[in-house]
């Protein structure tokens, strides 16, 4: 009887983390409302910081908005249903910033720019069990990191 608690806190905390991901990838597309693009904020700082990159990073991103090709029912499936069977899973990134963002992902025989609204979630599907290289500009902060994907990777990026 105590394993039947178990299982069911293993369900239920299972349950919580693909609702909570639906819920996110749901408010990011928010019934097809464009987002509102904001202009990163220079830091009150007496560091210098170069505004090349981030100048970049927003060009790159509004001119990605317009092509971008959403793949939200894929990736709500593979967040609520993801199959063992299936060659493809999501990957899912949270923006926490307050700064748009462009995540580049690639990895063997793939590679993809997805931009990613201040305070909203991008997502895409890739083939299942290779390794991706996740980069990207979060505001002055450089994002970089190499991870296998075996199944749906979520992960949040803030400043």
């Amino acid at each position: 009887m105590y394993e039947n608690k178990n299982y069911s806190v293993l369900n239920l905390k299972s349950f919580m983390e693909k609702y909570l991901a639906v819920m996110a990838i749901m408010s990011a597309i928010a019934c097809g409302t464009k987002p509102v693009l904001k202009k990163p904020v220079q830091p009150q700082s007496s560091k210098k910081y170069t505004s090349a990159p981030v100048k970049q990073t927003e060009t790159a991103y509004k001119n990605l908005s317009k092509t971008e090709k959403q793949e939200t029912a894929e990736v709500l499936n593979d967040i609520l249903n993801g199959s063992s069977d299936s060659p493809n899973t999501s990957i899912s990134v949270h923006n926490k910033s307050r700064c748009n963002m462009v995540l580049s992902i690639s990895g063997p025989n793939f590679s993809k720019q997805i931009p990613i609204p201040a305070g909203k979630t991008g997502s895409t599907m890739v083939p299942k069990n290779q390794k991706y290289n996740l980069s990207g500009m979060v505001c002055q902060s450089v994002y970089n990191n190499s991870k296998y994907v075996t199944g749906t990777y979520s992960i949040s990026l803030s400043e």
